[in-house]
């Protein structure tokens, strides 16, 4: 495949405003995670950014960014039109959509994803960790994905996602971690479909395409890389990164 990291990122995050630009030992979050996707070696980055100084920073560090406006319903279409605008010859065939407040993921995850999307035949590839602890499955900002892995198997069917502690009963569960691999003609499908009843009930997205009959697939890996959402996040990962300013 011939795939393409796309990173949106906004300055209006209601826990922590200009959170793409924060600073981690001296260097831009969002410069962060595009180091992550560079090291990655696996296609072009560029950043879909809803403001000038996004875009300001990405090039100032030698970065590609585009400027999508800022009332499109979700990171998804920010990355979509982004794409239509980087690559309209439709090159590249496989769209990642990388979160831009994960500074923390590990590289080789992304290969692992793009790997699960490449050795199937589903739309959508995304990662799933193992649950480690009650609070975990618990808490509702942790999304559960309902997905089994027999021994010696590392990609599987997602069959649902929920932030209650899915599925029930004794045995493993699974904490989603919000990147994706898109097929592109799955993207251009996906941005099309009206939001799904299950999608406004959960707050989830990506039920969406479940609902319209699309196939996700979720790559087992050892851990899930925590987001910044909040100050004590951000100071987490300077801690993490070895980076305080």
């Amino acid at each position: 495949m011939n795939p393409i990291i796309l990173i949106p990122a906004r300055m209006a995050s209601t826990r922590l405003p200009g959170k793409p630009l924060a600073v981690i030992g001296g260097r831009q979050m969002i410069l962060h995670v595009l180091d992550r996707a560079r090291e990655a070696a696996i296609g072009p980055a560029a950043v879909a950014a809803g403001e000038p100084e996004i875009v300001a920073a990405i090039e100032a560090d030698g970065g590609t960014a585009v400027l999508v406006a800022d009332d499109v319903p979700s990171g998804t279409d920010r990355i979509h039109l982004a794409l239509r605008a980087l690559d309209p010859e439709a090159r590249h065939d496989a769209v990642i959509n990388l979160q831009g407040d994960l500074p923390t993921l590990p590289a080789a995850l992304l290969r692992t994803l793009l790997g699960a999307l490449e050795d199937s035949n589903a739309d959508i590839a995304t990662l799933v960790a193992p649950i480690t602890t009650d609070a975990e499955a618990a808490a509702s900002q942790v999304v559960k994905c309902a997905c089994a892995f027999p021994p010696g198997v590392a990609v599987a069917p997602a069959l649902y996602f929920s932030r209650l502690p899915i599925p029930w009963g004794d045995g493993p569960r699974y904490h989603h971690i919000g990147v994706y691999a898109y097929r592109r003609a799955a993207l251009e499908r996906f941005v099309t479909l009206p939001a799904s009843p299950l999608e406004l009930r959960e707050k989830l997205e990506q039920l969406r395409a479940l609902e319209a009959g699309m196939r996700i697939v979720a790559a087992l890996v050892d851990h899930a890389p925590f987001g910044v959402d909040t100050p004590e996040d951000l100071e987490r990962a300077r801690t993490a990164l070895g980076q305080h300013p």
